[in-house]
């Protein structure tokens, strides 16, 4: 059972989520339209996870590099993170090695949110 969802706002939703999908490898799992035709509300997957989004202002402030909001377990960090590049996801912090067996990389949304990807599951 999920109880941990994160949730992100961006100014154009539908655009997020097309992106989160090219770059992050999400898959889109429901997408409800709000009155005026934005996202109300939607839920990304990912290896049996969930995140969820809709329109919104997105971060108040720039995040700084090392301020992400969310860590997401990858099996292979390089090629995620060769996706991800490849969309045009800014890259905070290439793959490397931490002293506790993770490989991880840093990488910065559309909307300008920090997102860190890596092998580490606890």
């Amino acid at each position: 059972m999920r109880s941990i969802y994160p949730v992100f706002r961006y100014p154009d939703a539908r655009a997020a989520i097309d992106w989160l999908c090219a770059a992050f490898d999400f898959e889109v799992h429901e997408v409800h339209d709000a009155p005026d035709g934005s996202v109300a509300h939607a839920q990304l997957g990912y290896g049996g996870d969930l995140i969820m989004l809709a329109t919104g202002s997105g971060p108040r402030v720039r995040p700084a590099d090392d301020d992400y909001v969310v860590y997401v377990a990858v099996d292979d960090v390089d090629a995620h993170h060769g996706r991800a590049k490849a969309a045009g996801a800014e890259i905070v912090r290439e793959p490397f090695d931490t002293d506790y067996g993770s490989r991880d990389y840093t990488a910065r949304d559309l909307a300008g949110y920090v997102w860190s990807f890596g092998t580490y599951r606890p």
